[in-house]
């Protein structure tokens, strides 16, 4: 009996021990690639902020935090802060209130053709940001894009320098497209929360007189309120990596006087235009601080008690 017990317990040593080899095996690969191409970079970029340096040469000379107070006085850049604000606030109010708008409807409609709605609304998130850029910047055209075909003939007069090229349109022509690609995202997990919820919560409702209206701030809002902050905290924060694609592709410049320049296309700009890579690096630190911050800010504004059924 004793051997048994020793032969059950080797065998029960040995498949715990290839258990956890296997574990290792799956995730130490990932580990060491995420501390290689994102954690040393991540490091590299603190380290460089405190240097003087070119990207064009590898001599670099110790600064200190010299850097970071040219970054306080630079007029332009408090210029950008102001735009990626505007960008981070805009895209994601019109953004989440589309999907939830439309999830709602397309739930409480019982249509047939919900999924095909679905997949419509969903297959902008496919392309990729080059595509829609590119996209975007056809229908804006001056010249023969729609929108302009559009205002032609309901005899609305265009600029010469087109959509992209005025001051005052050139924000809102970007924060059209990031709204169009990422509405079906949200909408799809927003639809995906409100089939979770149960139905006899409505019925109750609809037997006491509740306006669809109010069922949706009483009932639906509340129980799908957790899905909802992830996701703002979630594209507040994507906001600020997806804006550089389009600005850069839209308009490559930076728009009219500026009104398009976002956080990353300035450290690029300075990274390799100006060649101030340690200034860049300081950016890059800011941007990072920045971004952590928000997240936390958003998190704690979007914070309320969980409500069960």
């Amino acid at each position: 009996m004793a051997k048994v017990n020793t032969k059950l317990a080797g065998k029960f040593s040995k498949s715990k021990f290839q258990r956890k080899l296997f574990i290792a095996e799956c995730t130490v690969p990932a580990i060491i690639l995420f501390a290689v191409f994102m954690v040393y970079p991540a490091i590299n970029v603190f380290y460089m902020s405190f240097f003087k340096m070119s990207s064009l040469s590898l001599e670099k000379k110790f600064v200190g935090l010299d850097n970071f107070k040219v970054l306080i006085s630079d007029t332009k850049f408090w210029q950008v802060f102001r735009n990626q604000i505007f960008f981070i606030v805009v895209v994601t109010i019109i953004t989440i209130i589309l999907a939830l708008f439309f999830a709602a409807l397309l739930t409480n409609s019982n249509l047939k053709e919900k999924p095909f709605y679905q997949t419509v609304f969903f297959f902008p998130n496919v392309l990729s940001l080059v595509v829609i850029s590119t996209l975007f910047i056809q229908i804006y055209d001056p010249s023969k894009g729609i929108l302009t075909a559009t205002c032609n003939a309901l005899g609305i007069q265009v600029a010469e320098q087109g959509w992209l090229g005025m001051a005052t349109s050139s924000r809102w022509c970007i924060v059209a497209a990031m709204v169009w690609q990422a509405v079906g995202y949200y909408m799809v997990m927003y639809i995906a929360a409100m089939d979770g919820i149960s139905k006899d919560l409505y019925e109750v409702a609809d037997l006491e007189g509740m306006s669809k209206f109010k069922q949706f701030f009483a009932i639906t809002m509340p129980l799908m309120w957790e899905i909802i902050r992830v996701t703002i905290v979630f594209f507040i924060i994507s906001t600020i990596n997806m804006s550089f694609v389009y600005v850069k592709i839209m308009t490559p410049t930076g728009g009219p006087d500026g009104k398009t320049e976002v956080f990353l296309t300035y450290m690029y700009k300075q990274a390799f235009t100006n060649s101030n890579f340690g200034y860049a690096m300081a950016l890059g630190v800011f941007i990072f601080l920045f971004s952590f911050a928000l997240a936390l800010i958003s998190d704690k504004l979007t914070q309320k008690e969980t409500v069960e059924y």
